[in-house]
């Protein structure tokens, strides 16, 4: 959404990052620049979710400051291996290297710096949103540059056929699956934050848009 002031007040209300849908939001560089600038300002990180494929999207997030990205329809260890020599510069990947965005803040730090800072810092998770990625979660998650994943739930229950899993089975499986148990586990809030965390999420993002409708239709008398 493109309103700076929704971004302040999460900042304000002291929660870890935002995550700026650019998938399915207005995908405008300019605007995702303020949402980065104000929740710097605050110390709260910035996560930024592409439309699928749309590395050059992700590449200029990076650059205005975002600390990482959330990629959806990953779907082979070839798309994670694409998605990394989009976001991690050389040797890592083929990103465009500049140390005058304002990731580099200004062109104020030095080239190695700036490198340096960029391949600890930047976050690359990957969605996984159809039986096939679920199937595919270890070779996925174990391309060097991927960090953890997502599992993008209206996606995959829309893209499964009636002969496959159920939802929480595909779920489970891959929450299960020794492969993926050495990354980072981001967890789309359905219920109980706490008891996401407790069952193995390190990461837990809320969809605002539910949040604040929830919100506004209980103001209904």
């Amino acid at each position: 959404m493109p309103c700076e002031e929704v971004v302040e007040m999460l900042a304000v209300a002291g929660l870890d990052f935002v995550l700026v849908d650019c998938e399915h939001g207005p995908a405008d560089v300019l605007a995702l620049r303020h949402h980065l600038a104000l929740a710097d300002a605050h110390g709260m990180a910035v996560l930024v979710r592409p439309g699928e494929g749309e590395h050059v999207l992700a590449q200029r997030a990076l650059d205005q400051g975002a600390q990482g990205v959330v990629a959806p329809h990953v779907e082979s260890a070839a798309d994670a291996e694409a998605l990394v020599r989009a976001l991690r510069y050389p040797p890592r990947g083929a990103r465009g290297f500049a140390t005058y965005s304002r990731a580099g803040r200004f062109g104020t730090v030095t080239a190695d710096a700036h490198r340096a800072a960029a391949d600890e810092r930047t976050l690359v998770i990957a969605m996984l949103e159809s039986p096939a990625a679920i199937r595919d979660a270890g070779a996925i998650l174990a391309v060097d540059g991927i960090d953890g994943y997502l599992v993008g739930v209206a996606d995959l229950g829309a893209s499964r056929s009636p002969d496959d899993p159920s939802v929480a089975e595909l779920l489970a499986a891959v929450r299960t699956d020794p492969a993926t148990a050495g990354a980072v586990r981001c967890d789309l809030a359905l219920g109980d934050t706490a008891a996401a965390l407790a069952d193995g999420a390190q990461v837990v993002v809320h969809n605002l848009t539910h949040v604040m409708m929830q919100a506004f239709r209980g103001l209904r008398a």
